[in-house]
């Protein structure tokens, strides 16, 4: 039973996940309930540490965890707190616990981004030879496929949910293109310690969890498609066809050039 926990863990989440799509989907999710929304984002980077452990070990996997949610908090907290990087904005009281102004299930949130599209980016670029070259295409994919589900993520968190404030507006459903400059930016820094330490124990190559790697992309895809359907729900169709567009040809890609 212990064995297969991790695995029951994710048929827990898909179980988790379908309810929350129908309950948000039909605008039927009671006031009381609200704290699914926390235990969903919670089991999502659940599911990332899971993967970093299965695929590079339990202290690496446990490290890279850690070093994740705590730049991610820092980052975040900066943002938060001096309106660097992402612009100003603050988060909804209601959006879990917070810690120094800054949700916990950030740091989650965080860690599952950083999972699938590490999958997803490493399958694009595992063959390039030059060490330099694969580490710039490597970070720069990864945090691009980052933008792109915040491209339609952002947008229904403020205009629907709520879950954070923009305090001042921009172009794009009154969000400053600051925010997704700073996703770009604080993806490219933590795929980059991601890839830094694996090149640095030797694990970048090596053993593959045929299990929890196409998981990752699946997990990418079900988010996606969450917000994709909330989305269309309250008529956000520039987001929606704008992260359709970009990240269908980015999995499709992904299932042609992973390694066999």
């Amino acid at each position: 039973m212990l064995e297969n926990f991790d695995r029951f863990i994710f048929r827990f989440f898909v179980f988790w996940y379908i309810c929350g799509v129908i309950l948000l989907t039909f605008d039927i999710l009671p006031p009381s309930l609200e704290w699914a929304n926390t235990v969903f984002l919670v089991l999502t980077g659940v599911l990332g540490a899971i993967f970093l452990i299965k695929q590079y070990g339990r202290i690496l996997g446990t490290v890279l965890s850690i070093l994740i949610v705590i730049i991610t908090f820092i980052v975040e907290g900066v943002g938060v707190h001096y309106g660097i990087l992402f612009g100003d904005y603050f988060y909804n009281p209601d959006f879990g616990l917070i810690l120094f102004e800054v949700p916990f299930t950030i740091g989650a949130a965080w860690l599952m981004v950083v999972s699938t599209t590490h999958v997803i980016a490493r399958a694009y670029t595992w063959r390039i030879q030059n060490k330099w070259l694969e580490w710039l295409s490597y970070t720069l994919l990864g945090s691009l496929a980052a933008v792109i589900m915040d491209i339609v993520l952002d947008p229904v968190a403020f205009q629907v949910k709520e879950y954070w404030i923009w305090t001042a507006g921009g172009f794009y459903y009154d969000i400053p293109f600051s925010n997704f400059f700073g996703w770009f930016v604080l993806a490219f820094i933590l795929h980059t310690v991601v890839y830094l330490t694996l090149q640095l124990v030797g694990k970048w190559t090596g053993y593959k969890d045929t299990y929890w790697e196409p998981r990752m992309v699946w997990l990418y895809v079900m988010v996606l498609i969450m917000f994709v359907i909330l989305g269309v729900t309250h008529q956000l169709w520039l987001a929606v066809l704008i992260s359709l567009v970009l990240s269908i040809p980015l999995v499709i890609g992904y299932n042609k050039w992973k390694e066999s």
